[in-house]
């Protein structure tokens, strides 16, 4: 197994970037989403109209999406965010609501999906797009997925897109490779300044894909 860490590695390298060295979180946000729309971007076949779906939860992940969402808007990709969570509460959270503010002032569209009801009319919307992002959970999620986000991810596998995942799948765990109830099967995951040891275990070499390796600016004398 390639060196990899454990979420509550992961937990302890980001602190350590912040508290000790003083890079603000909304900068480690920034570098993580732009990694990932820079991977997308070099996806798309520019002689095609393509549209990207992200599908965004409430935590930091989240934001990382929110980020994605506004450097592919503006090399003039068609992008919706999909946010399984209340606009409201967001806005009220550090670096995550930072970025949503930046979106909705640019008018790129967030559409709340707060039940099951209305994950199932997404997953129908979903069939227009061409690309998936997945930024529901990221590294911390331990508990089992719950609704609506359950139904979102079994949706979403079935559907025969290309799903890019942030950072880690949805729903597997970091640390062991179990699916935590349901978990997204990405064909790409965008991780960030290292792996995570769940890519290598149980069920992690078949949700993650393609897995990519991005720097953040974590400082380099911190990483394994």
């Amino acid at each position: 197994m390639k060196k990899a860490l454990t979420r509550e590695e992961i937990r302890e390298l980001d602190k350590k970037a912040i508290e000790e060295y003083k890079i603000p979180g909304v900068i480690l946000m920034e570098n993580a989403g732009r990694n990932v729309a820079e991977e997308v971007l070099k996806m798309i076949n520019t002689h095609r109209q393509t549209r990207v779906a992200i599908l965004c939860g409430k935590g930091n992940n989240g934001g990382d999406g929110f980020v994605v969402a506004r450097h592919l808007y503006n090399n003039n990709i068609p992008v919706t965010v999909f946010l399984v969570a209340k606009i409201s509460d967001i806005l009220k959270d550090g670096d995550t609501g930072i970025n949503l503010h930046t979106l909705l002032h640019m008018r790129i569209p967030v559409r709340e999906a707060l039940d099951t009801t209305a994950v199932n009319g997404v997953l129908k919307e979903l069939n227009n797009y061409d690309i998936i992002i997945d930024a529901l959970f990221g590294t911390g999620l331990s508990g089992e997925v719950r609704e609506p986000f359950k139904t979102l991810i079994h949706g979403v596998n079935k559907l025969n897109k290309l799903i890019i995942s942030v950072d880690i799948p949805s729903g597997l765990d970091c640390n062991d490779g179990k699916i935590l109830g349901s978990a997204i099967k990405a064909y790409k995951t965008v991780t960030f300044a290292v792996n995570k040891r769940g890519f290598y275990l149980e069920s992690g070499p078949t949700h993650t894909g393609e897995i990519i390796v991005t720097d953040i600016s974590i400082p380099r004398e911190i990483l394994p």
